[in-house]
């Protein structure tokens, strides 16, 4: 069973119109985002910064958690699990 990655539509030129992405074997966020990005070029860099930590604007979710308040890129992805990334919306 895989993982599914949900892609916010800004993204999905970087994924061929795809609205979701399975990807098999990632224990971890950091390994299913080099897994995508071997898929899906630019994508990782969409989401991390030049540091390599999750941009600011942009939120990660496992399920219903938010990857900053659990384990960052080491939170676990198991078998079954929606990752959603979703950029941050600001407005006035």
């Amino acid at each position: 069973m895989a993982v599914t990655l949900r892609v916010p539509t800004i993204l999905r030129t970087l994924t061929g119109g795809e609205s979701e992405v399975p990807v098999d074997g990632a224990a971890t966020l950091a390994e299913l985002l080099e897994k995508v990005e071997a898929s899906y070029p630019g994508l990782r860099a969409r989401v991390l910064d030049d540091d390599g930590k999750l941009r600011r604007f942009v939120n990660v979710y496992v399920g219903e958690e938010d990857v900053r308040f659990a384990g960052g890129l080491q939170t676990p992805t198991p078998d079954g699990a929606v990752v959603s990334i979703i950029p941050a919306v600001a407005g006035g």
